[in-house]
């Protein structure tokens, strides 16, 4: 009887890896990792002050039926879009979310390890208490891959990893930290912006190197958006009649350039057989906001969720009286709060990267990503 089970066992497992060897082959499979612009859920699950689990944040999310879920956006973020996009069934739920981690059906449709107030260095967002880094968002990816292994083997989560997408949207909050204003009594002495972009970037490409010897091969490595222009630097800064931080801009750009280059570097130093993406967001966003008219929107630098000055807090209480300013039609508004992108522009951003030409997706789009065999 012993022996039957055992055989049993065997052919079970057997049949289990088959069937997990064809569904990659046909299914579209993400690990997302980054902070709050791509955050599904995974602050929800700690003691922070960076958190999206109050009305009216979802409101325009499907599948929760307009409840939050975490995400710091009115609907859908933009690896929820892209995955849609590329026939994802599901989106890849927050690993820290219970019973995630030991789901087959959660390892073939990926898994979002993103962190709100987390950055690329480990004290980012430190201010706001609990939030996992960058760092640590890659241990908790290796947690995962053991899983994968026991599930699969060592060749079997090797093959089934070549096929997945890897997404890593991080650096915003390194540079709004460095932006800001020294706290009273706390004041450090800040680095020169240079060495800043230069540490980010060495830092993010061992991130990069990690991922890549636990099995990641397809990379899709966004880079920071135009932050001179959200609301909160604007309001920071004290700028008027749809200006941005021309210092905050230049600072990012030129830590964009160097991200690039050093992406084309790891191109040149792994390919064929790894591929990092540079996605230029930065570019798309500030297309928005220079003529948002033509994108259908009416307000380009307002958020539609709690307005523009401190404190910047977006919620829903149970009476008008106590709720935050929400605009009419969020459809209109590319920004939802202070910080983040409404749905509507997190569609556009997610369109341009799919199917976007050189200047957008760099070496290639992620559709073409999504296609390439080493």
């Amino acid at each position: 009887m012993a022996m039957l089970k055992a055989s049993l066992y065997s052919l079970f497992k057997i049949f289990t890896l088959l069937s997990l060897h064809v569904s990659t082959c046909v299914s579209f499979t993400s690990f997302v990792f980054g902070d709050s612009l791509v955050d599904a859920g995974n602050n929800d699950y700690l003691f922070t002050l960076s958190k999206a689990d109050s009305p009216p944040y979802g409101i325009d999310f499907t599948p929760s039926g307009g409840k939050p879920t975490g995400r710091f956006t009115n609907g859908r973020t933009i690896p929820d879009i892209i995955g849609q996009n590329l026939g994802a069934k599901s989106f890849p739920p927050p690993y820290l979310a219970p019973n995630n981690t030991g789901s087959d059906d959660v390892i073939l449709g990926g898994v979002n390890y993103a962190s709100g107030a987390s950055g690329i260095l480990e004290e980012t967002g430190s201010l706001f208490i609990g939030r996992v880094p960058l760092r640590e968002q890659i241990n908790y990816f290796e947690q995962s891959r053991s899983y994968m292994v026991s599930l699969m083997g060592e060749n079997g989560t090797k093959e089934f990893l070549k096929g997945a997408m890897f997404s890593v949207t991080s650096g915003s909050n390194d540079i709004l930290n460095y932006l800001q204003p020294p706290i009273p009594f706390f004041k450090e002495d800040k680095v020169s912006p240079t060495m800043l972009q230069d540490f980010l970037v060495s830092n993010l490409t061992l991130h990069l190197k990690n991922l890549y010897k636990l099995g990641a091969q397809k990379f899709v490595v966004v880079g920071v958006g135009p932050l001179g222009c959200i609301p909160y630097v604007r309001a920071l800064h004290l700028l008027v009649d749809g200006r941005c931080s021309i210092q905050a801009n230049k600072l990012i750009q030129g830590y964009n350039k160097k991200l690039r280059e050093a992406l084309h570097g790891l191109n040149q130093e792994m390919g064929p057989e790894a591929i990092f993406v540079y996605a230029n967001s930065y570019d798309i966003v500030m297309a928005i906001i220079r003529d948002y008219r033509h994108y259908g929107f009416e307000n380009a630098y307002d958020p539609c969720c709690g307005g523009s000055f401190p404190p910047f807090i977006c919620f829903k209480g149970r009476n008008a009286e106590i709720s935050s300013f929400l605009c009419v039609d969020r459809s209109k508004y590319v920004f939802w709060d202070a910080y983040h992108p409404t749905e509507a522009t997190n569609i556009i951003i997610a369109e341009r990267l799919l199917d976007g030409d050189g200047s957008i997706s760099i070496p290639m789009n992620i559709r073409e990503l999504h296609s390439y065999n080493a």
